[in-house]
């Protein structure tokens, strides 16, 4: 009688798991040598896990952080997370993921055939750049995703667009105009001017889209310097604000708040972000827990590019949802 017919003892199992997993064969290998087919040898080696038969261990000083973006991945729900060291005496979120994120492109545009990216703004961007090598992507186009302010002029949308083009060696395209219309201003109007218009198109056609967030405080550079005169942070809270990306703001659960400054924003809308086929959110920082959070929430984040202590914030409440 053939083998796999009547041997399933745990002396066959074991044998079975002792070339793959020890002698590293595989399956068809393993099926050849001890004459069964590959359908047996699987079914082995799924009864040895289940048995508790096979215990695989690993011994990396490495270890803690895979186990943290794994952990934090699952919680998030989102499909990858990088977790980069921060220093726990003179914390700055900036370097460490700007660190990460920059390693993380490098990777990404080698692999990913890119033809557009769309860019955010802000300092942790600007870390990025800096740290990135001089690379040669002359058929990528970085656009701008957001309106520029006139201040924070290393790290704005048009310095950040362009600065990180010239990094990649690519091309760029920026939304030459205000993150936010002056009130009474017609939006449409506005945006219906052919130069807008074609950079609002790119937006439908974008293969990734590098985010940030910020919460609602003077911490944030928006709140601070970007918002209209006649708004105030303390409005935009109350109306159930906890932070924003690209300039609009959002609730706990992800979504814009019931608020005329939505209306005024010039970049893209969050529904047009979902839809980009990958989404990477850099962002950390324990006033941005709740931002991040909620941009999972809504869809925002298929790779977040994170700190080890921002990670341990949003893990600290394991119990509820993301």
């Amino acid at each position: 009688m053939p083998r796999e017919q009547q041997d399933d003892s745990d002396a066959f199992i074991c044998e079975v798991c002792w070339h793959y997993f020890i002698n590293e064969m595989t399956q068809a290998e393993v099926a050849r040598m001890m004459g069964v087919t590959r359908l047996r040898v699987n079914q082995a080696i799924q009864k040895a896990r289940a048995r508790g038969m096979v215990r695989i261990e690993l011994d990396s000083p490495f270890l803690p952080r895979v186990e943290l973006q794994d952990r934090l991945r699952s919680h998030l729900g989102v499909a990858k997370v990088l977790v980069a060291p921060a220093s726990r005496d003179s914390y700055d979120y900036h370097t460490p993921v700007g660190a990460a994120l920059a390693s993380y492109l490098v990777e990404a545009l080698r692999d990913g055939g890119w033809k557009r990216l769309g860019v955010s703004w802000g300092l942790t961007l600007e870390s990025a750049m800096r740290r990135l090598p001089n690379l040669d992507h002359p058929d990528l186009e970085v656009v701008s995703m957001l309106g520029g302010t006139s201040r924070g002029a290393s790290f704005n949308a048009f310095s950040i667009a362009s600065g990180l083009a010239g990094k990649l060696g690519a091309q760029y395209s920026l939304l030459t105009a205000p993150v936010y219309l002056s009130e009474g201003v017609d939006r449409e109007a506005f945006l219906g001017q052919d130069l807008f218009r074609a950079h609002f198109d790119k937006f439908e056609d974008l293969d990734a889209a590098i985010l940030t967030a910020s919460d609602v405080s003077e911490k944030s550079f928006l709140v601070a310097n970007g918002l209209p005169g006649e708004v105030s942070s303390e409005e935009l809270i109350a109306a159930g604000a906890i932070g924003d990306v690209l300039g609009r703001f959002l609730d706990a659960e992800g979504q814009p708040i019931d608020h005329p400054i939505d209306g005024r924003a010039i970049g893209v809308s969050t529904d047009v972000v979902a839809r980009v086929p990958l989404k990477i959110m850099a962002a950390a920082g324990q006033h941005k827990a709740p931002i991040i959070r909620a941009a999972a929430r809504a869809g925002l984040i298929d790779t977040l590019v994170t700190d080890d202590v921002t990670a341990e914030l949003l893990l600290a409440d394991q119990g509820g949802d993301p």
